[in-house]
């Protein structure tokens, strides 16, 4: 008897421990059983304080006396650890462009593809290529006096790494030569991300230029006072 009364209250402790600290939040439909007659009651509600009592199905046997004083309170979710946009406060800014094409001699062997696998774009929408630990993938902006066309960062290159650099897509190398290099003030209208940024470079971390742009955005990661890892799910805009 008393080895019976020992394990159940230490099956009764283990369980507030347990309730209070990881499984509850994990499961937002969880219902709880009222202390008589074994029905269930409403979802939890969040912010408000349960017995742990209320918890457990009345077929365990235990004295409810025992863990009366364990109690645990219902977390509403948390949202997303960082959005790109939080770490980047200037939505104007001037930047230096260069231009490439898709014959040009390093990106033939990629063709019309980008660095996400789709097709360069050259239209309203354009693709532009930059060092993802500064222009996280899905970066949106404007040139000034270019009103109707939007440039996305869909691409990165080697020489881009480290520098504040935007490479911008054209379709010829005639275009190409004929943008050069300018100084150019931008309106960034949607900042990408950097989760996306990370998970579609993990696998390509044999390359140097891609090593660096992974540790640039875990640096920005520390700055902001996230830790390593600690990426959402999503984290698009």
């Amino acid at each position: 008897m008393y080895n019976s009364r020992l394990m159940t209250t230490g099956l009764c402790v283990a369980l507030a421990a347990t309730l209070s600290s990881c499984a509850l939040p994990k499961q937002p439909l969880l219902t709880y059983w009222m202390e008589k007659g074994n029905k269930k009651a409403a979802p939890l509600e969040t912010g408000k304080q349960y017995e742990v009592r209320k918890a457990l199905a009345t077929n365990i046997p235990f004295r409810p006396t025992q863990i009366k004083g364990y109690t645990f309170v219902f977390e509403a979710p948390k949202p997303p650890l960082v959005i790109a946009s939080n770490l980047h406060r200037n939505s104007q800014m001037r930047v230096r462009t260069t231009a490439y094409t898709h014959d040009e001699s390093d990106h033939i062997v990629y063709g019309v593809k980008n660095a996400i696998g789709t097709n360069l774009k050259f239209g309203n929408v354009r693709s532009a290529a930059a060092d993802w630990s500064r222009f996280p993938v899905g970066t949106k902006f404007r040139i000034a006096g270019q009103p109707n066309v939007v440039y996305e960062v869909d691409d990165y290159g080697s020489a881009l790494v480290g520098t504040g650099t935007i490479d911008l897509y054209k379709p010829s190398q005639s275009m190409m030569n004929d943008w050069g290099v300018r100084h150019v003030d931008i309106e960034v209208i949607q900042w990408g991300s950097y989760e996306r940024s990370m998970r579609l470079m993990r696998d390509r971390t044999k390359w140097k230029h891609v090593r660096s742009m992974m540790e640039g955005i875990e640096a920005r990661l520390r700055t902001a006072g996230l830790p390593d890892g600690k990426l959402p799910v999503t984290a698009s805009l």
